[in-house]
């Protein structure tokens, strides 16, 4: 089941296991159990330290990830492969004794947990996103004897996906109830569990530069400032940013190809080589100029700083219309790499004729049965490679000149509404799903009551050096009214970013 090339590297994590782990596996005579069982045999067999047992179980097939006198609480259903690989390496180091890399703040809050917590959390294979939630609360289960955890993989259970309504990925229910969906990190988690340990927030001492925003334009902002040797800072309440949610990245010259998860996760590493206060699953409310630049933050706290550069990203517009609100993450959907297979063999719109639109009606085409691709404009604005793509593909209608109005249903979608601008005419698409792909907004709401300049897209003004009409306040990246938003743009605003602020503190002497 297993390639020569991920055997060897599996083999050489194995190296690092600290004592015996034994997987439990609840199998039955269907292909998906026979699966596993091949899959086991041939990870016992890598290392003396692992081993089989066949056992009894309600759900199959499934197996635990255990010490051989002690329960982790660990489960997965269904294979751990693709992007969950990782994950299952993850949880068998860590319970053979490998102690989680996380904050100390993390560890005592899930060490505080007293109540009873069972997590299930359903994924696909090809969610980039669903990994950070299963590793999360792998963690919790593996340090408080309280919690427990499930992964479950969609394409084996479907008949508990649809039994559940379930239309994104990852979603998370707790002790039977639906708890969270939609990429979160453990930090994120943890705000939403009740906890005897009160962490109070570290007080910091002002800073030179502070960094707001943990995508690529802040990390390169964070790295730029701090190889000057100033004391600097990066909030972020979720490093990584919009670049999580791209599959497969061609345009960073030098890296010919890559993934955004592995992308940022190379570029978190980088940033930590350096003397950066790294300050993760925090968000910024406000921000006021006087002798220092002042952030308060949703917890109540504040951080100071000499300067400050606000690289707070974008996320994905929504359309405001009736319907897409309503059926969020019950067919309404804004990542297909996430979400797509849940819809397989389905019909389903993708909003939108720009980069991301055309490439997620190529992406689905592939997985559903038929794609309405809906653009307002008179012609698609893609690249023109990639409409090329789309046009060889049969089971995709292009629609243009379409005016999205509505997206119908009762529990969960069923239909789309659209306007057809020469005539007036509207008509309705049968659909199981809606992808909305439109483009991109600012992070930048929480500026619109301070002093900080936004255009009318709610975009910051900048000067060519990131300056902003604030003294001290600089910003980067695509929250900024840059023209053109690419990852390789904002890593160059961030750096000039950085440079300005520096400039800047010089010249304050």
């Amino acid at each position: 089941m297993l390639d020569n090339n991920t055997i060897q590297q599996l083999k050489q994590y194995l190296t690092m296991l600290e004592g015996p782990v034994v997987f439990n596996a609840s199998l039955g005579s269907d292909e998906n159990s026979n699966k596993m069982k091949e899959f086991l045999v041939e990870v016992t067999a890598l290392s003396d330290l692992l081993s089989f047992e066949e056992v009894a179980g309600l759900r199959k097939p499934q197996f635990t990830v255990d010490q051989p006198d002690q329960t982790s609480g660990i489960t997965f259903a269904g294979l751990p492969l693709g992007h969950e690989f990782a994950s299952f390496i993850l949880a068998v180091l860590q319970v053979s004794g490998r102690a989680p890399k996380i904050d100390e703040a993390d560890y005592q809050q899930i060490e505080g947990i007293t109540e009873t917590l069972h997590f299930e959390t359903f994924i696909s294979l090809t969610c980039q996103n669903c990994p950070d939630v299963v590793q999360a609360l792998n963690i919790m289960a593996v340090l408080n004897p309280n919690i427990s955890h499930t992964m479950i993989e969609g394409g084996t259970f479907k008949e508990e996906v649809e039994t559940k309504n379930i239309l994104a990925v990852p979603t998370v229910f707790l002790n039977g109830e639906e708890f969270s969906s939609g990429r979160a990190t453990l930090a994120q988690l943890l705000k939403k569990i009740p906890t005897t340990q009160k962490v109070d927030f570290k007080a910091r001492d002002p800073f030179d530069v502070l960094v707001v925003g943990g995508g690529p334009a802040g990390a390169s902002a964070a790295i730029y400032a701090a190889r000057k040797g100033i004391r600097t800072g990066l909030l972020a309440n979720e490093f990584g940013g919009q670049v999580l949610e791209t599959l497969t990245i061609e345009n960073i010259i030098g890296t010919p190809k890559t993934k955004g998860p592995k992308f940022m996760a190379e570029v978190k590493q980088h940033v930590e080589e350096y003397d950066v206060d790294l300050i993760d699953g925090q968000i910024a409310t406000s921000i006021q100029k006087d002798d220092l630049v002042t952030l308060n933050l949703e917890n109540g706290a504040t951080l100071q700083s000499k300067a400050v550069v606000l690289a707070t990203g974008a996320h994905w517009r929504n359309l405001n219309i009736p319907g897409e609100a309503k059926f969020k993450n019950k067919g309404v959907a804004y990542c297909p790499h996430c979400d797509g297979p849940l819809f397989a063999g389905k019909d389903v719109a993708v909003v939108g004729g720009g980069n991301s639109g055309i490439e997620a009606a190529i992406d689905l085409a592939g997985i559903c049965h038929h794609v309405y691709v809906l653009e307002f404009l008179s012609e698609l604005k893609a690249d023109k490679i990639l409409q090329e793509r789309l046009g060889e593909l049969h089971n995709v209608t292009v629609i243009l000149n379409a005016e999205t109005m509505s997206i119908d249903g009762d529990d969960k979608v069923a239909g789309l509404t659209y306007r057809k601008r020469e005539t007036g005419e509207k008509e309705t698409l049968a659909v199981a799903g809606a992808f909305i792909l439109i483009g991109l907004q600012p992070n930048t709401k929480w500026l619109e009551s301070t002093a900080v300049n936004l255009n009318e897209r709610g975009e910051i003004i900048t000067t060519a050096d990131g300056r902003t009409n604030v003294a001290g306040i600089f910003a980067a990246g695509d929250c900024t009214d840059s023209r053109y938003k690419q990852i390789i743009i904002a890593m160059g605003s961030g750096a000039t970013a950085a440079l300005g602020a520096f400039d800047y503190l010089i010249r304050q002497g």
